[in-house]
């Protein structure tokens, strides 16, 4: 049964998941529109292309903490029970609304970094193990969306062999999904090798 304290919880997620970071970050401190530029995306690969090196750490790690406090002060507060659907829904609210931001019409970024951050405290060896899948696709090919695209697919196939079908596989079989939608147009241009370098 669904309380109004568990909607509350994941409305407040939502509501900070949809943040835009770095359009803000790049509105107020160089008085640029982040959505027109490179290409076009919030996110801290094309805030670096635009904004530089600084700013694209900065919204790296701002973009992480929109998934990662919801779900940490929900375990402080409630505990750690990995058979406890609503700390998934706490940390997909977070994720949607990075990507599907109500503060800019339902557009966002991909989805990754907020991934990240939201994941870590209960899935750490599966988001390590994406993390270094993702150093090593960059490293070797060079291209961001192909290597974040790379990390996805781990998240869900690194949980299903430590944990099986598990509510942690499963989650992170969404979250696979999401960042695949948010790379749909990645895609295309990688399969016809038009794709942007970093």
């Amino acid at each position: 049964m669904i309380t109004t304290i568990d909607i509350t919880y994941i409305l407040i997620s939502y509501l900070g998941g949809s943040i835009p970071v770095g359009y803000l970050l790049t509105k107020y401190s160089m008085g640029i529109n982040i959505t027109r530029m490179g290409s076009g995306n919030i996110g801290s690969t094309n805030v670096g292309r635009v904004a530089g090196k600084k700013a694209s750490i900065i919204t790296q790690l701002l973009d992480m903490s929109k998934g990662l406090l919801p779900v940490t002060t929900y375990i402080i507060l409630s505990g750690y029970n990995p058979t406890d659907k609503l700390i998934y829904c706490i940390a997909l609210a977070a994720i949607i609304g990075h990507d599907f931001s109500i503060f800019l019409k339902f557009k966002g970024g991909k989805g990754v970094n907020t991934t990240l951050g939201a994941s870590v405290v209960f899935a750490p060896i599966p988001v390590f193990i994406a993390v270094g899948i993702y150093f090593i696709t960059k490293w070797r090919f060079k291209y961001v969306s192909l290597s974040s695209i790379m990390l996805s697919i781990s998240l869900p196939v690194s949980a299903y062999i430590l944990y099986g079908l598990s509510p942690v596989c499963i989650y992170l079989m969404v979250c696979c999904a999401l960042i695949l939608i948010t790379h749909r147009q990645n895609i295309l241009r990688l399969i016809n090798h038009q794709e942007l370098l970093p």
